[in-house]
């Protein structure tokens, strides 16, 4: 049977930049603000982390740099997609060789591939590897969606863990979880549909939110898996105007924004990503402020 890599909130941490490519000492700190407060694995180089402008360089050298500081205090699981499965293929094994614990692999954006195109996509890449592999669904971004008959058959595979199910489609979560054996885990992609997603058997969060409020993302996984949805489910309406907040543009502008707010030097984002609107500016530091994450202006 094969295991979960974790149970809790996974942060999909962001990619602090400086004008000499990605400032290590900066991540550090970052990492250091996740392990001491609860973060449960770190997901590095996948979407929030702004791996689609990183060069191959800058990703496996940020992986790398995760596994050695992270030291197996928790799994650092490298995001290793592509709309080519012949690149995703030599991401994956390169990432696998820098020491990930696990592979985040987001569906081919672009292409949109058909289902069996999706099986056979995934089937390389795991055949490829020796460690397990999360698939990636998120349809709003990529353009395709894995449909709970494709989980099934790719849930079949010694090396395919499970997915982070970004969708925002709870009957499909639902689907999944009746089509697929026990060793199929599901985690939450959207921080405002974790306790649901727990609620249907899912082991936790890949987490934004995770990146400015982790310990708060940690409590509100444990709550789940000790059953006490009430709690959970307060818990989660309380955070949901700050998930809101970050998500009022494309992911990851709101939540570096609110980390350089927060005074953790996230640096800039890279093109064609850039700063929000003055509105949204004026709405994350508003949120920020009511969360006690930054002192009031």
């Amino acid at each position: 049977m094969k295991l979960p890599i974790f149970t809790g909130s996974a942060v999909a941490i962001v990619t602090p930049f400086s004008k000499g490519g990605v400032d290590l000492t900066a991540l550090e700190r970052l990492l250091d603000f996740q392990l001491q407060n609860g973060t449960d694995a770190v997901v590095v180089c996948g979407t929030t982390g702004e791996s689609s402008t990183m060069s191959y360089r800058e990703r496996m050298r940020t992986i790398e740099f995760c596994v050695e500081y992270v030291a197996g205090r928790v799994p650092v699981i490298a995001g290793s997609g592509s709309n080519s499965t012949e690149n995703a293929v030599i991401l994956s094994r390169d990432a696998q060789r820098s020491g990930a614990d696990a592979l985040l692999v987001v569906t081919p954006y672009y292409n949109k591939a058909t289902q069996a195109g999706l099986i056979r996509h995934y089937t390389t890449l795991a055949d490829a590897v020796s460690c397990p592999v999360i698939l990636y669904n998120v349809p709003s971004r990529t353009g395709v969606n894995i449909a709970p008959e494709t989980c099934a058959r790719l849930a079949e595979h010694r090396n395919i863990l499970g997915i982070k199910e970004a969708s925002g489609d709870l009957g499909a979560v639902q689907r999944i979880r009746r089509l697929c054996p026990p060793d199929f885990y599901i985690w939450s992609g959207n921080d405002d549909e974790t306790v649901p997603i727990c609620a249907l058997g899912g082991k936790g969060v890949i987490s934004v939110a995770a990146n400015v409020v982790p310990a708060q993302m940690h409590r509100l996984v444990e709550l789940c898996l000790q059953n006490d949805f009430a709690a959970a489910g307060e818990l989660q309406i309380a955070l949901k105007p700050l998930c809101d907040a970050l998500f009022c543009e494309v992911n990851p502008i709101p939540v570096k924004t609110a980390l350089n707010l927060m005074g953790w030097e996230a640096g800039p984002l890279r093109l064609p990503l850039c700063q929000p609107s003055e509105e949204h500016l004026q709405l994350i530091q508003t949120t920020l402020a009511e969360y006690g994450l930054i002192p009031e202006s």
